[in-house]
């Protein structure tokens, strides 16, 4: 339970001090918007693959390496409905429906940060569920950090488009802290079903990585390389990939 507490409060904390930091920045510019996106990109794939993914082959037991092959893909899918069936965040923005009428800028930024919000529930799912795979009793905090990580910079990088898009600063905080809260309820229910069967402990694991996978390839790095700055993107993309394996 120890481990719960700190997991939940870890994640969302770092999502928050981020959003925090994001206030003292008025507009990041997109050369330095991309290369930090492209940081979180490369811990995502880390965590993914190394901490969840590969963990599911190695803990699969008597399942078939099929069933978690199809669980790999049954998490991308998962989001992939997700990110059809949620509706567009402009309610929650405050501003007047009028605006969004024809302004492509600030429709891109609400889909942006609707997709930071999409993942923080299955990425939240990931790291509860891999506090349950420690070996000999001691907790395994690699997927954790690796998302706390990332949490920080793609915090910030969320509060300085919704301040630019005119949304108030009470409310664009209340939106992070809920995109934070969000992963707080991801973290407790994947706790709660990896730690209900062993047999159930992979296919969790490979679905939280086909999820985070999804997110990453489908919103991240295409966002990196939208302005020009791709090299760069790339570089910090392999410069967080390598930071989840200096940390594993």
């Amino acid at each position: 339970m120890n481990a719960l507490l700190l997991c939940a409060a870890g994640l969302c904390g770092a999502t928050v001090i981020g959003s925090i930091i994001g206030f003292f920045i008025k507009e990041l510019p997109h050369k330095w918007n991309d290369t930090v996106l492209g940081y979180c990109a490369g811990i995502m794939l880390a965590a993914s693959t190394i901490g969840l993914i590969v963990p599911a082959f190695d803990h699969r037991g008597t399942l078939s390496w099929a069933v978690i092959a199809v669980s790999v893909m049954a998490g991308a899918y998962f989001l992939n409905l997700l990110d059809i069936v949620t509706p567009h965040l402009h309610h929650i923005t405050g501003l007047d429906p009028e605006q969004h009428k024809g302004n492509g800028r600030t429709n891109r930024i609400l889909l942006f940060v609707m997709a930071v919000a999409l993942h923080k529930m299955p990425e939240g799912m990931a790291a509860g569920v891999s506090i349950n795979m420690g070996e000999d009793g001691l907790v395994d905090w690699t997927v954790t950090l690796g998302i706390a990580l990332q949490n920080i910079p793609e915090g910030m990088v969320v509060i300085a488009p919704l301040l630019l898009a005119g949304v108030s600063r009470l409310r664009t905080f209340i939106i992070s802290v809920s995109i934070g809260l969000l992963e707080v309820i991801g973290v407790t229910a994947g706790w709660a079903l990896g730690s209900i069967s062993t047999t159930l402990l992979p296919v969790l694991l490979a679905f939280a990585g086909g999820a985070m996978l999804y997110v990453t390839s489908d919103e991240m790095i295409p966002e990196t390389h939208a302005h020009g700055y791709q090299k760069q993107a790339t570089y910090a993309l392999l410069l967080g990939f390598v930071s989840l394996l200096l940390l594993e």
